[in-house]
């Protein structure tokens, strides 16, 4: 007689849950005016975006990043859509002054990647509804961070960071969700939560940092200042010259998230 052999069934280190999403809800109308936002939700949303904003400008390449621009996919309902705090238009609608982002409208492309900051005031939102409004745009890649661990319990821990990838052309997949770092596809990077902010590195290791404009001119300017120090200048002077680098770089940016948001709306 054979023995009783059947062995028990691995622990389970994860289940996937698929479900299909409407292409629009009447809860996905967007709001008339503007949202109230926390300092750190406003000062991570404009970090999230100086960076991009930098490699574009580095690199030449045809893309802007915006914040809160309306983004609109279903014609038959021009109210609805999703305005992330961040997100890339690559390319770019060809006029400079963009109201909001109409996908049936030439020229006007889904963004590849967008970014949501995660808030305070509506967090089961930020975690269950906004992947879903992603998914039906048919954006490639939506990244979460929640610097705050506001994420409710009751859709599991909350979790710095989520990535929402389109893995074919009918899942919108969550391919990560922990404590960094993870990789993001568009465009290549590694992404770093760092308390309030976000970081982006080309390594795992966070050793090659992209840098914002800001961060970019004072390191050309303390190389500058450590070339003519080594050129004789004093220890004395160079350290007031560094001073005075430090404190008039300060006005290389603006902030274009906080300053310059108008509230579009796209039904015009």
């Amino acid at each position: 007689m054979l023995g009783d052999t059947m062995s028990e069934p691995a622990p389970a280190t994860g289940i996937s849950l698929r479900y299909a999403v409407a292409p629009s809800r009447e809860a996905w109308e967007l709001p008339e005016g503007p949202v109230p936002e926390s300092t750190t939700h406003r000062d991570a949303a404009d970090d999230i975006k100086q960076v991009p904003d930098e490699w574009v400008r580095r690199t030449g390449r045809s893309a802007r990043i915006v914040c809160n621009l309306a983004i609109g996919w279903d014609l038959a309902h021009r109210g609805r859509g999703v305005d992330p705090d961040v997100c890339v238009l690559e390319p770019p609608p060809s006029d400079p002054h963009i109201r909001s982002l109409r996908t049936w409208d030439p020229g006007h492309v889904v963004p590849r990647i967008c970014f949501e900051v995660v808030s305070e005031s509506h967090p089961y939102k930020d975690y269950a509804e906004v992947p879903e409004r992603y998914a039906a745009m048919g954006t490639r890649e939506l990244v979460v961070f929640d610097p705050l661990l506001a994420g409710p319990v009751a859709l599991g821990e909350p979790v710095p960071l989520q990535i929402w990838r389109r893995t074919d052309a009918s899942t919108f997949e969550r391919v990560y969700s922990g404590e960094g770092p993870a990789f993001r596809e568009e465009r290549g990077a590694w992404l770093h939560p760092d308390g309030p902010l976000l970081r982006f590195t080309d390594d795992r290791e966070g050793t090659r940092p992209w840098l914002t404009a800001l961060e970019r001119a004072l390191a050309d300017k303390e190389r500058a200042l450590a070339d003519s120090d080594r050129g004789g200048r004093s220890h004395l002077g160079g350290s007031r010259e560094r001073h005075a680098a430090r404190s008039g770089t300060t006005d290389l940016l603006q902030d274009e998230c906080g300053a310059n948001t108008p509230w579009k709306r796209m039904r015009g």
